[in-house]
């Protein structure tokens, strides 16, 4: 019996970190265990990215007849372009014991939890608005109208901090990313997890 996977969502505010922990968790486990799920765009592909590795590049008719079709556990439009997430593809993974991560922010995490409420979510938080500014001119490839306009949509994205399962504040990289470890491993363990993953034992045990 395959148990199902877990569902994960990360949010977090540009330059937390967020996509670093999730690279350095995945490098930890066997990528038929967890993985991160693949999004629908109507964006043209940038350089070096392929189709069905980083996104799935579909034409704005295609994305939209989805949309009638309510495939998506969540989308947005962005600056022209549509964002979206495959609930039959996701479920698809999950069916396979994969426990799969959704790279979304608040509001594709509010569509999310309205069909799947047991959905766990993680908000990954900078320490300070301080260090998230130094983060982002670290990084020296935006202007400074960009930065600050990153800035405004960082704290824009904290106010819903509230709303998630667990906060993480990525001040020290080790101890965030053995933070996030530990939420996953948690839900792992969860009793309906483990009462599937190893039914023999409580049967022989009650017998």
């Amino acid at each position: 019996m395959t148990i199902k996977g877990n569902l994960f969502i990360l949010s977090a505010p540009s330059g937390a970190g967020k996509s670093s922990l999730i690279t350095a968790l995945l490098k930890q486990v066997s990528p038929r265990s967890m993985q991160v799920s693949v999004s629908h765009t109507t964006r043209n592909p940038r350089p070096g990215e392929n189709h069905g590795e980083h996104y799935h590049f579909v034409t704005k008719d295609q994305f939209k007849h989805s949309i009638t079709q309510k495939h998506f556990y969540e989308y947005a439009e962005v600056f022209g372009n549509f964002y979206g997430t495959s609930e039959v593809a996701i479920d698809q993974q999950l069916a396979q014991g994969i426990d799969v991560f959704l790279d979304i922010d608040w509001q594709g995490a509010q569509q999310v939890r309205m069909k799947k409420p047991d959905v766990t979510t993680i908000f990954i938080s900078p320490p300070s608005k301080q260090e998230l500014e130094n983060r982002l001119r670290g990084r020296g490839q935006d202007s400074e109208e960009v930065i600050q306009q990153r800035m405004a949509q960082a704290q824009a994205e904290c106010s819903h901090y509230h709303e998630f399962d667990y906060i993480i504040i990525n001040d020290n990289f080790e101890q965030a990313l053995a933070d996030l470890t530990t939420v996953v491993q948690s839900q792992r363990l969860k009793c309906s997890q483990q009462v599937s993953a190893h039914h023999n034992i409580f049967a022989q045990l009650l017998a």
